[in-house]
Formats: C-alpha cells, sequence, structure tokens
C-alpha cells in the first residue's frame, strides 16, 4: 500500500515496496524467528506471492529457475538467519557461476548482539561475499531502502550475479521515513561496443576463410538470440552453442554447427571447431569443458572475445581481439556496421560445416533391457515440442542429454553449467514452473540428482507447479564411477541395494515411484524401450488432471559410458556411431571419420 508523504513505516514495509516497485512478483523461502518482520510485511502487503520451500537450498535454486526463465526476472530467496543463510550458499554459488541474478534475503540477529555470539547469528554476509556481487548486512534501518535499490542496480548492471541482504531483527522492526511514490530504479549500467570495434571485429572476419562464431550465454542474457541469428544469417557464418547458450540459435538452423567440448558436445561440432580459423566468442567464458587443453584448442585459429565483463576479457586465454560490451549491444553494432558493407561469400565453408552435421551423428536407437540411455532422449525428441523447456544440472544424464536433446528457442534449455550442483534440478525446475504457468517443463536427473532434494517434489504438490521428472535410473554415480575408470576402481559409487519394501527392483535399491507419491505427486515406471511414448503421454495427462508433478523413472542399464574424452581431438566413443554398421567394434572414433 503506498505511503503518504511525510509519513513513516517499517523498514521491512519499505523493502516489500521496493520489491514490487522493482518488478519482483514471486518469493522462494522458508519463514524463521529473525526473519518475521519481513514475511509480515510481505503478508501485509498482499501482492508478492510466496512458495514455501522444504529447504532453503531449495529456496535458492527455486529462485536460481526462476531468473533463468524470462529476460527481466528477477528470482528472490528468504529464509531466517545462521543456518537459512548458510543453506542458500550453494544456490548463490550456482546463480553467479552463470551470470543468473537473484537476490536473497535473510534475518539475523538484533545489532547489539551480533558480535555475542547470539543464537543463530554467523556473519552470513562474509561467507556469501565470494560468492555474490554484493552481500551486506545492514546495520542501519535509513540504508535499508538505499541497499535494496543498489542490489538490483548491481543484479542488473554488467555481469548479472546475485546478492544478498542480511536484515538485523531491529532493522527490520525500526520506522523510517520513505516515500513509496516517488521511489525508481537506479540506471542500468551496461558496456556497449563502438561502431570501430565493430567494423574492426567485420575486417577480422572478412579476412577469414572458415570463421565460426561461439555463441555463449551472454546472449541469452542479453535477450538477443534474434539478433545473433539475423548476424550469422547475414554473415552467412556458422554458430557454435555452448552449453550455457544453447538456444540461442535453434538446432535445426542451417548455420547451426553443434557444441564444442569434452563432454556436452557433438562430433560434428568439435570438428568444425577444429577446421576453422577464426572463433568469434560472444557472452562466453571459453569454459574448461568446452575448450579442452587450450593448446589443441586454439591452435591454427585466431580469437575475438566479446564480453560485458572487463575482467572476463584474458581471463582463461589472452584473444588476439576483444572487446568490453553487452553482447545484445555488441549484436546490434555488427549488424548496422554489417549492412553497409560488402560480405565474403561463405557457402563452401557452410556446405563443408552441414555435411559434418549430417554425416556426424552418434546412435540413439537401441531395443536393449534394462534401457540405454541415449533411447530415452531419442523419445523425448519424438514426444516433446520445441515448446519444452528442459531443466538440469550435472551427471551422466545432463551430459547425455546435451549430447542427444534437440533444443530450439532461447530458455528452453535450463542448466547449471558451472556449479552444477546435486540436487539442483527439482526445485529449479518448480522454479521454472512458477515464472511460467503455461509451460511444459522437463527436468532431467540422474537417480542420484533426483535424491539429493527429493523433498521438494512436496512443494510442486502443495502449489499445484506440475511438470515432468524424467529420472534415469542406473542406481550409480554414473559419471564419477566413468571418471574413476583412470583409476581402474569403482569404489563407494554405487547405489544399489536389496530394498526390503521392494523386492522386485532388484539391486536399484530406492523406490523412487513410492517416494514420490508419498510427497503428493503421481510417479510411474518404465522398464520397457517400447512403453516410454505412453508413458510420457500419460505423464502429461496425470499433470493435467492433478496438477503435480509426475515422475517418469526409466530402469537403465547399469553401466553405460557416454562420449567425453580430455581433448576435443580425442573424444572417446563409446557407442557405435549412427554411421557404422549395428554391431562395430568401439573404439576412440578419429574427428574426421
Amino acid at each position: 500500500m503506498a505511503q503518504p508523504r511525510g509519513t513513516t513505516l517499517r523498514a521491512v514495509d519499505a523493502a516489500v515496496a521496493i520489491l514490487r516497485r522493482e518488478g519482483v512478483a514471486h518469493l522462494f523461502g522458508v519463514p524463521g524467528a529473525a526473519i518475521n518482520p519481513f514475511y509480515d510485511a510481505v503478508r501485509r502487503d498482499g501482492h508478492l506471492q510466496h512458495v514455501l520451500a522444504r529447504h532453503v537450498e531449495g529456496a535458492a535454486h527455486m529462485a536460481d529457475g526462476y531468473s533463468r526463465t524470462a529476460a527481466g526476472n528477477i528470482g528472490v530467496c528468504v529464509g531466517t538467519s545462521g543456518p537459512a543463510g548458510t543453506d542458500m550458499i550453494t544456490g548463490l554459488y550456482a546463480a553467479a557461476a552463470d551470470s543468473v541474478p537473484l537476490l536473497a534475503i535473510t534475518g539475523q540477529a538484533p545489532v547489539a548482539r551480533l558480535h555475542k555470539e547470539d543464537f543463530q547469528a554467523v556473519d552470513v554476509a562474509a561467507i556469501a561475499a565470494p560468492v555474490t556481487k554484493w552481500a551486506v548486512t545492514v546495520r542501519e534501518p535509513g540504508q535499508v531502502p538505499g541497499a535494496f535499490a543498489q542490489a538490483f542496480h548491481l543484479m542488473r548492471s554488467g555481469r548479472p550475479g546475485p546478492v544478498l541482504i542480511d536484515l538485523p531483527l531491529d532493522v527490520q522492526q525500526a520506522e523510517i521515513a520513505f516515500d513509496v511514490d516517488t521511489y525508481a530504479p537506479l540506471p542500468v549500467h551496461r558496456p556497449a561496443a563502438t561502431r570501430a570495434q565493430a567494423e574492426k571485429v567485420l575486417d577480422m572476419l572478412a579476412a577469414a576463410e572458415r570463421p565460426l562464431i561461439v555463441a555463449g550465454g551472454g546472449i541469452i542474457g542479453a535477450d538477443a538470440c534474434a539478433e545473433l541469428v539475423e548476424l550469422a544469417e547475414l554473415l552467412d557464418v556458422p554458430v557454435v552453442p555452448t552449453l550455457m547458450g544453447w538456444g540461442s540459435i535453434p538446432d535445426d538452423h542451417p548455420l547451426t554447427a553443434g557444441m564444442a567440448g569434452l563432454q556436452t558436445a557433438h562430433r560434428y561440432g568439435n570438428a568444425t571447431l577444429l577446421a576453422s580459423d577464426l572463433v568469434l566468442g560472444i557472452g562466453n567464458r571459453w569454459a574448461n569443458r568446452h575448450t579442452g587443453g587450450l593448446a589443441v584448442y586454439r591452435a591454427g585459429r585466431t580469437f575475438v572475445h566479446v564480453d560485458i565483463e572487463p575482467t572476463q576479457v584474458g581471463r582463461v586465454f589472452a584473444p588476439d581481439y576483444g572487446v568490453v560490451s553487452d553482447a545484445g549491444a555488441f549484436l546490434r553494432e555488427m549488424l548496422a556496421a554489417a549492412r553497409a558493407r560488402a560480405l565474403p561469400s561463405r557457402t563452401a565453408w557452410v556446405r563443408e560445416c552441414a555435411r559434418r552435421k549430417g554425416s556426424m551423428q552418434r546412435r540413439t536407437h537401441f531395443d536393449d533391457m534394462p534401457i540405454k540411455p541415449q533411447r530415452v532422449y531419442e523419445e523425448c525428441n519424438r514426444a516433446f515440442g520445441p515448446d519444452t523447456r528442459y531443466v538440469t544440472t550435472i551427471g551422466l544424464s545432463q551430459i547425455a542429454a546435451a549430447q542427444f536433446l534437440h533444443v530450439q528457442r532461447p530458455r528452453h534449455w535450463i542448466n547449471a553449467g558451472q556449479a552444477g550442483p546435486l540436487g539442483w534440478t527439482a526445485p529449479a525446475a518448480l522454479g521454472v514452473r512458477a515464472a511460467d504457468p503455461e509451460a511444459f517443463v522437463v527436468a532431467v536427473s540422474g537417480d542420484y540428482d533426483f535424491q539429493f532434494m527429493i523433498e521438494e517434489l512436496a512443494v510442486g504438490a502443495q502449489f499445484n507447479l506440475p511438470y515432468l521428472h524424467l529420472v534415469l535410473n542406473n542406481s550409480y554415480l554414473g559419471l564419477i564411477r566413468q571418471a574413476q575408470r583412470a583409476f581402474d576402481m569403482d569404489y563407494c559409487v554405487q547405489l544399489g541395494f536389496d530394498n526390503v519394501n521392494a523386492p522386485g527392483l532388484g539391486k536399484y535399491g530406492v523406490d523412487h515411484v513410492a517416494v514420490a507419491e508419498g510427497l503428493g505427486c503421481k510417479a510411474l515406471r518404465v522398464t520397457d524401450p517400447r512403453e516410454l511414448p505412453g508413458a510420457f503421454a500419460k505423464a502429461r495427462e496425470l499433470m493435467a488432471v492433478h496438477r503435480v508433478p509426475v515422475v517418469v523413472e526409466v530402469i537403465c542399464e547399469r553401466v553405460t559410458n557416454i562420449a567425453m574424452g580430455t581433448e576435443i581431438d580425442a573424444v572417446q566413443e563409446f557407442e557405435e556411431l549412427a554411421t557404422t554398421r549395428a554391431h562395430a567394434p568401439t573404439a576412440t572414433v578419429p574427428l574426421d571419420a
């Protein structure tokens, strides 16, 4: 409610009013004694929707998924003092690592007790500092409005990222003078490329014979995917999206050249990058899972790097030319400059990339039982359309999903990329669903990721946030098991046991169907690949009828090695390829095969 000028209100009432003025509509959190005044202000205001998490880390991941779903979204997670703030740290790290704006609000002991080891008093601002753009304990009530204004300014300016505001109990309840009606968000600062810089990059592209654009997550964050596609088409230059940039150009676009990297990559993407002579990276980090060893990645190629954060340019390696700019501003300047000049033909290079894309596919069709994961993703591509928003974090399930799924739109691959915390998937999917109530959301987990924060399924049931959670159950820490091959061991990674309550599961242990149903959701189990289409259709029907999450657990073969390697020119293919005969021996496949 707007306050008349000249009147006073509690600092927390000012904070809630600012949240609304800054466009916040949802909160994800868990109340507690030290944050109850803030919750009282939310209750009195009556406009913010609150989703009650089962774990404060889950609330942070929900806010993260919410932020990633649409340009301009800022998810907010709320918790009390002490362990609530420390529980948020993993969520803040995941958001910071992937340049996601997220606001964490915590309660705190009264100011006078901060140094007296008060109950649940901890210096959460100091703990959060390395994984936020700004973390502050506000000790003066009159500084609360300024702290919230600065938080939104920082989250939106430069490289996006999370902020934590810690509010002592007495600060929250103190009366301050604040005029809600005259509040305005602070101006946002984003560096922009100049025309001279765009002309320089165009000159370098013109001098190259086989140029590529590496499209990073910064393009999606800048809401500039249409400009990327337009520039690629104008220049006739193929595009390699990074894992965080997947969806910035549709997979079925003729200029999409596949992803490159050690794990979440395509054979044709790696081969095309190795064949290139100039790489223009826009809004990307040169992450090591994308590059592998820099000697191989950089050999024989010129590099241009465009990033919104000045210290990011040259961080991993020194490019031949660097531009500090918001990705959208850079793309718009490039389009304007490119339209005003003659452009070289790239027909032969584009056809060469298309030939690789057409011939260097991995096999997905297997009829084996237990089910091979490749077949699961094949059936996903058949059953789920381009509107599907996929959500996932880390593990063989994520790596295989990136190799085999198709993504056609920005923000339809929502992935914890750099941090990759297990357990992120379920709460993030709930945040996505809250942000887009009409979305069809498919979360993809291995059984261990699913078990990490399985309690958050109850949130989806309570608040009617339906989504499909696809669990590929091999009863293993699959990615770690595969990594342990280098040590010739299979140690402490087997999750299977004889469940006395579910003898039919054999060595698969946890009865995920029973657990999901006990949390108020619906669940199906699939053991035959021919049952997958029917299970997916049934899941959609159950979601529509009951408005709760639906788990589709697929019993997969226990040991599946997914293609990966230590260099982009030495990725090991464990399964036979789509272009080889059905039972060809497995081997390391040369990239020019």
